[in-house]
C-alpha cells in the first residue's frame, strides 16, 4: 500500500495564484505518488468566521471546482467534506481528554492569529482547539504524510505529541504523521502584501483576462523605483515572482538583469508577463467554468469521496473506542 497523505482547505471562497502554487500543484504531484485524502476544511472555516457562514456551502463548490481545473483528480485522490464524516469530531472530543491546555495556548500562530485577527472575537474553544481538531482530521485516515509549510510544522508537532500520548496509554494505534516540507513560494498581491483574499489584493484563477490584465498593471512593484531611469531591485517586486512562474528561463534570466540596470521599466515588466500569465490560466478558467455549470457532477464527487472517506474514519473510531473500553 502506498503510504497516506492528508491535506486540507478551507472554503473561503475562490481561489487564487497564491493557492495554485502554494498547494495545488504539490497536490497534483502527490496525488501520483501517495494515497491521497484531500478534504473540505467547512468546520475549520467557522473557528474564525463562525459570526457569518453563508458563505460556506457556495464556497465549497467553488473551491472544489479550483482543485479539479488545477488538476486534483477524484480517480486518484480521495475528496470529501470533513464535517460529512462524524468522525471527524468524535475522535477530536476523545483525544480533547488526553491534550493538556498548556499543550494547545502554546502554539505559536494562536496568539499570532488572535492578534492579527482583532476584528474577530477568537475567545472561543473551537479557535483554541484549532490544533486538536486537525490532529483528528490527520489521525482518523491514520495519515503517515502532511504537507506543510516551515510555519505550520508547530501544529503538527503538537498533533505527534499527541499521538505519541495516546500510543502510550492505549497501545500502539496512530502512526506518527510526518511532514512532507513543502516550499511555499511567495506570492505577493497587487499591494505587495501576500496575496489573501482578506487584503483584496488576489488574482483569482477564475479571472478573466481583462481583469488579470488590469490587476497586473496597477500592481506594486519595487517602492524604491521611483523613475523608469531607477535600478530596481527584482527580489522585493511581486511582478518578478510572477514571472519566475509563468515566464520562459529567457525571459525570466532577461528581466533580472534588465531591473537592475534600469534597462527595462516596470510597465514594458508587467507586459512581457501578461501574455504567458493569461495563456496558462485561461484553461483553468474554462475547466473551472464547465464545471460551475455541472453542480450535480461537484456533489457526486463529494458522494463517493464522502463514502471512502467515512469507511476509513469508522474502522479507525472502532479500534479507538475499543481501546478506549467504549465498545
Amino acid at each position: 500500500m502506498k503510504p497516506r497523505v492528508l491535506s486540507g482547505m478551507r472554503p473561503t471562497g475562490k481561489l487564487h495564484l497564491g493557492h495554485l502554487h502554494g498547494a495545488l500543484e504539490n497536490w497534483r504531484n502527490l496525488q501520483n505518488k501517495y494515497d491521497c485524502f484531500y478534504f473540505v476544511a467547512d468546520w475549520h472555516a467557522l473557528t474564525t468566521d463562525y459570526s457569518d457562514p453563508s458563505g460556506i456551502k457556495e464556497s465549497t463548490f467553488e473551491m472544489l471546482a479550483d482543485w479539479l481545473a488545477c488538476g486534483v483528480d477524484p480517480s486518484k485522490a480521495t475528496i470529501f467534506v470533513q464535517s460529512h464524516i462524524k468522525e471527524h469530531a468524535e475522535l477530536a472530543l476523545l483525544l480533547a481528554m488526553i491534550t493538556p491546555l498548556s499543550w494547545l495556548e502554546r502554539v505559536p500562530t494562536y496568539k499570532e492569529m488572535k492578534e492579527e485577527l482583532r476584528d474577530k472575537d477568537l475567545a472561543t474553544y473551537g479557535f483554541l482547539g484549532y490544533p486538536l481538531l486537525q490532529t483528528a482530521d490527520i489521525t482518523v485516515y491514520k495519515a503517515n504524510y502532511v504537507p506543510v509549510g516551515e510555519d505550520q510544522v508547530p501544529h503538527l508537532e503538537l498533533g505527534r505529541e499527541i499521538v505519541r500520548r495516546f500510543n502510550y496509554l492505549y497501545g500502539e494505534t496512530f502512526p506518527e504523521p510526518q511532514p512532507l516540507l513543502t516550499k511555499v513560494p511567495k506570492i505577493l498581491g497587487t499591494d505587495g502584501k501576500k496575496m489573501s483574499k482578506s487584503y483584496g489584493n488576489a488574482i483569482y484563477l477564475s479571472d478573466p483576462p481583462s481583469e488579470i490584465t488590469e490587476k497586473i498593471m496597477k500592481m506594486y512593484t519595487d517602492p524604491k523605483r521611483l523613475r523608469r531611469t531607477d535600478p530596481g531591485d527584482p527580489d522585493v517586486c511581486g511582478i518578478f515572482y510572477l514571472h519566475k512562474f509563468h515566464s520562459s528561463e529567457e525571459n525570466v534570466f532577461m528581466v533580472n538583469r534588465e531591473c537592475r540596470t534600469a534597462g527595462i521599466g516596470c510597465v514594458d515588466c508587467k507586459k512581457l508577463l501578461l501574455p504567458s500569465l493569461i495563456k496558462e490560466l485561461a484553461p483553468i478558467r474554462e475547466k473551472r467554468e464547465e464545471l460551475i455549470r455541472k453542480k450535480h457532477e461537484l456533489e457526486e464527487i463529494i458522494r463517493e469521496g464522502d463514502k471512502k472517506a467515512r469507511e476509513v474514519a469508522r474502522e479507525t473510531l472502532e479500534e479507538v473506542r475499543e481501546k478506549l473500553g467504549l465498545n
